[in-house]
């Protein structure tokens, strides 16, 4: 399978996820985004389509805390981190939009850790 066929069936899964999944101020979407570098995470309120929360591997905090930001190491520092900063907004609940990546490596990890840290989904 090409590389452009593997973007769009991502894509397609994502948009197909998206029908059922929606954020509310109640319980916002914590949608996940990963590169071969990188990993971010948003807690994002689709109602006023705002994002609430966010952390990345590119951010100075957590890119200094960690030596690769495509690894397993990274995924579970940035879901401790979202989850810190979502606890200190008054956000418990979320609903996990995994944007059509397969609930596996970095990012299961990523949700684990968000798990641990208090959040619930």
């Amino acid at each position: 399978m090409s590389q452009l066929n593997k973007r769009e069936a991502r894509k397609r899964r994502h948009e197909r996820i998206r029908q059922d999944i929606m954020g509310t101020p109640s319980r916002p979407r914590m949608c996940v985004s990963r590169s071969l570098k990188n990993i971010h995470v948003q807690i994002i309120d689709d109602l006023r389509q705002e994002t609430l929360v966010s952390a990345s591997t590119n951010e100075p905090g957590i890119s200094q805390e960690v030596e690769y930001g495509g690894n397993k190491e990274a995924a579970r520092v940035v879901g401790e981190a979202v989850a810190e900063r979502a606890l200190e907004e008054g956000i418990q609940k979320v609903v996990f939009d995994r944007a059509g990546y397969r609930y596996h490596g970095r990012v299961k990890e990523l949700a684990d850790a968000a798990r641990e840290a208090g959040l619930e989904f």
